[in-house]
């Protein structure tokens, strides 16, 4: 029985450093999905900008 506590101890261990794992990289691909879009939309704006001014003059 004593066993089967500390295998459950170091299953449910694992399950939890996994969870944290997966909870970490989930969070860095957001932000890097909102950085990239982001910088998307900078670009763009700095792209009309560039082509307003020219088609003006």
């Amino acid at each position: 029985m004593n066993n089967a506590i500390l295998f459950l101890n170091q299953f449910i261990s694992y399950i939890v450093l996994m969870a944290i794992i997966v909870a970490v990289g989930a969070a860095g691909f957001a932000v890097g999905v909102k950085w990239w879009k982001s910088n998307e939309a900078k670009t763009a704006a700095q792209t009309d900008d560039t082509t307003g001014e020219n088609q003006q003059a």
